[in-house]
């Protein structure tokens, strides 16, 4: 979240990164007036509370002397309620408070366009989009065609937008992986695993809760949510911890499975692997000094295009605009692979700063001389493979119905085609 100073100092700022990002901004003052409020009802609760600690004295005093104490007891006795009344009313309005101000989202970049999706802006392509001189199939028809993938039984025994892969489609799956593994590595990433489930204050430390708990599953009477992206288990690592400022930066390359409901998507992207409930992705996490965040910002992005170049897709590099950005980063850029059957570039990975907000919702600090300061967080899908699978299956199909591997996977599939076993349907 922002800092409550900024908002109440450059209450201007705030407001034009909320126009740009299309956000309300009576929001703003919404906060700031509650804000104020909660200040004096606590400035009040403070001064009640020193005088519930002075009138014991005043009343002893009193007695020595022999002077009257019938007014000092009358105010004591009065203090606990006022008291109550006024914690209750306290408490009423810094949860309204905080609630609000936790859904604020990050100032957006200098450097981001304003407006819808409509205005994102593409910065660079890489490759051409693939042509096919033969009728090609998208790659729900081409690997059920190969009996490689099962979405009919899957949504029989799980429900719509699940899947069996199969033969050598789970050692791709896993070839990927491993590829991206192996990739981070090498550029001196800690590899990770984490919980597959967080509990909602830990999740809160990663995002405006309010705006995501649609998209992710409860399980039933815990409290614990099944992880819709291994960042936010990443971001958890450092919960209220101070990091050496000698181990900055900190790289995590993190592999997990992730679960999302896709609310709001239905009818869109129903067939086959591209938008599924679960899905596996190796993501990219960084936690650094704030001097460094935009230099680790062009890292993980170049590591990304370079496992893309590697992976020969043809792709895009886009800058989102700011109402197209979530509300954790103040800037995103997507990379976006080409889908030849789809005609057109979908995305693939999202790059991601989001300065300091995440480490102020999850307390991550570092120590620098006699200071603690707050961290910067940055965030890169490295590969999520059902979505890659589905992309090289659809550029690297060939006449005669196989799946050509693209050479940097070689050596963790232990084949270079795919073939399958060709399933004939009858007329």
């Amino acid at each position: 979240m922002l800092d409550i100073k900024l908002i109440r100092e450059n209450p201007k700022l705030v407001k034009e990164s909320q126009k740009k990002r299309g956000f309300p901004v009576e929001d703003i003052d919404k906060l700031l007036n509650l804000d104020k409020n909660w200040r004096e009802l606590k400035e009040e609760v403070d001064k009640l509370r020193a005088r519930r600690n002075k009138i014991s004295e005043e009343i002893n005093q009193a007695k020595k002397q022999g002077k009257s104490i019938d007014n000092l007891i009358k105010e004591a006795k009065e203090i606990p309620s006022e008291l109550e009344k006024k914690e209750n009313l306290i408490k009423e309005i810094d949860g309204k408070r905080e609630y609000l101000w936790k859904e604020i989202p990050n100032i957006i970049d200098k450097s981001v366009p304003a407006g819808d999706a409509s205005k994102n802006k593409v910065l660079k392509k890489y490759g051409k989009p693939t042509k096919f001189k033969f009728k090609s199939k998208d790659h729900s028809d081409l690997l059920e065609s190969l009996d490689l993938l099962d979405t009919k039984k899957a949504s029989e025994v799980s429900g719509a937008r699940f899947y069996y892969l199969k033969g050598d489609l789970v050692k791709l799956n896993l070839a990927i992986i491993n590829f991206a593994l192996d990739f981070l590595k090498k550029k001196n990433f800690s590899l990770i695993q984490p919980p597959y489930m967080l509990r909602k204050e830990i999740l809160e430390g990663a995002m405006p809760f309010g705006t995501f708990e649609g998209a992710i599953y409860k399980i039933e009477n815990e409290d614990l949510y099944l992880i819709g992206t291994a960042e936010h288990a990443l971001n958890a690592y450092y919960t209220n911890e101070i990091i050496p400022e000698k181990n900055l930066p900190v790289r995590l390359a993190g592999i997990s499975s992730c679960f999302r409901k896709e609310a709001g998507t239905h009818g869109k992207d129903t067939k086959g692997i591209f938008r599924v409930h679960q899905f596996e992705k190796v993501e990219q996490f960084i936690f650094c000094h704030p001097k460094e965040s935009w230099k680790e910002f062009d890292l993980i992005l170049k590591n990304t295009i370079e496992m893309l170049k590697q992976l020969r897709i043809p792709f895009r590099v886009v800058v989102l605009a700011a109402g197209d950005t979530n509300r954790v980063p103040t800037k995103t850029i997507d990379l976006e692979g080409w889908f030849p059957l789809q005609n057109t570039y979908r995305e693939l990975a999202s790059c991601s700063n989001c300065l300091d907000y995440q480490s102020r919702r999850s307390n991550i600090k570092f120590q620098e001389g006699n200071d603690l300061k707050l961290v910067h967080t940055l965030n890169n899908t490295a590969i999520a493979t059902e979505r890659m699978i589905a992309c090289i299956c659809e550029n690297n199909q060939t006449k005669k119905g196989t799946i050509k591997i693209p050479k940097c996977l070689w050596k963790y599939t232990g084949f270079k085609e795919i073939k399958g076993k060709l399933i004939v349907k009858k007329p």
